[in-house]
């Protein structure tokens, strides 16, 4: 249950983004100033994050193999991802954002066949090309069905082209964050634990917000106290502590596919918490009973693709004791991954 607990606190954090970004829009504040910001101020929290946990120096090394690769999906996993989140909030209402947003689980299983990935065997490790999980894609129609819902609500209010730049800038972001985010991670090939690569992906995309800024200030000029205060409040609550919680949530149902699963879907709750922030902050009008059905229809989604793609995985960390080899039953197989999964003290 702990863990549940956890990951709910996480979807709540992680909803600030959503709330804040849609508040600092309609009190007259640039999308410019709420994206560049974030990650500027993001930098001291996790620079003195990475050094309490004395991990800067391997990070430091590390960005230094490869600046070319650590600025290019660094820019594609932060900046096109945050900035066309940031943009789209001028267009729709957070919640609306923060579902439509969910789409990042489909876009991941799409972009499964540009990866490779390393598969423990009974003849050691062995490097297989990703394959979309069709099972989890299918699920993810509920949620495509659950967004459509919710976008077809605005559709009746907003003008075509409104409606198209409140959801392509989502749409781009859901592919950016996942491409740039997995390139990280095969880059750095397990020498550097989550918190580095925030940290160092957040640097090295640095020269982006910067320029950014320059162009909020040639364009609109400097943001005002309040946006710099609720940007603070967003790299702090979103960026670093949804953060935390939600890679500790994870790291207490390690090898536990249901639990982690459950965990998972927590990040569903993320719609709802925007809802009510908007609700209770910027006392926006409630969502219509075809748009509560559309966040319904997204969390169940969330829930089920959750629950299958980790159910896949395991069936795949079964098979490695039973289609690698015929030495074992499958009543065998089952005890060998019983054993595999047992923590070792």
């Amino acid at each position: 249950m702990r863990p549940i607990i956890i990951g709910i606190f996480a979807a709540f954090f992680f909803a600030f983004t959503f709330v804040l970004n849609r508040f600092m829009e309609l009190s007259g504040g640039s999308w410019i100033w709420s994206a560049s910001l974030r990650y500027i101020f993001m930098i001291p929290f996790l620079f003195v994050l990475v050094l309490g946990r004395r991990n800067l120096k391997p990070l430091l090394i590390e960005m230094k193999r490869n600046p070319g690769k650590w600025f290019l999906w660094s820019f594609v996993g932060f900046g096109l991802f945050y900035a066309p989140l940031c943009f789209a909030a001028a267009y729709g209402p957070g919640w609306l954002i923060a579902g439509t947003w969910q789409v990042t689980i489909i876009s991941g299983s799409l972009l499964a066949p540009l990866f490779f990935e390393t598969k423990q065997t009974v003849k050691g490790p062995i490097k297989v090309k990703g394959k979309i999980p069709l099972m989890g894609l299918a699920m993810s129609l509920i949620i495509l069905l659950g967004v459509g819902l919710m976008q077809l609500e605005q559709a009746n209010v907003l003008s075509i082209k409104t409606f198209m730049l409140g959801v392509l800038p989502v749409l781009l972001a859901s592919f950016a964050y996942p491409l740039g985010n997995r390139k990280m991670m095969e880059i750095c090939d397990n020498r550097l634990d989550a918190y580095q690569r925030v940290l160092g992906m957040t640097m090295a995309s640095f020269p982006f917000w910067l320029l950014l800024a320059f162009y909020g200030v040639a364009t609109v000029g400097l943001p005002s106290t309040g946006q710099t205060v609720q940007s603070l409040f967003v790299a702090l609550f979103s960026g670093v502590i949804a953060t935390v919680l939600f890679f500790k949530a994870t790291d207490l149902v390690k090898g536990d596919m249901q639990k982690l699963a459950a965990v998972e879907a927590t990040q569903s709750f993320e719609v709802l918490f925007a809802v009510l922030g908007e609700l209770l902050i910027l006392s926006a009008p409630a969502p219509t009973y075809v748009a509560w059905i559309g966040i319904l229809l997204v969390i169940v989604g969330m829930v089920l693709h959750s629950y299958v793609s980790n159910k896949e995985k395991g069936e795949w960390k079964k098979s490695r004791y039973t289609a690698e080899s015929d030495r074992y039953t499958e009543k065998e197989a089952d005890n060998m991954l019983k054993v595999a999964d047992t923590p070792k003290k």
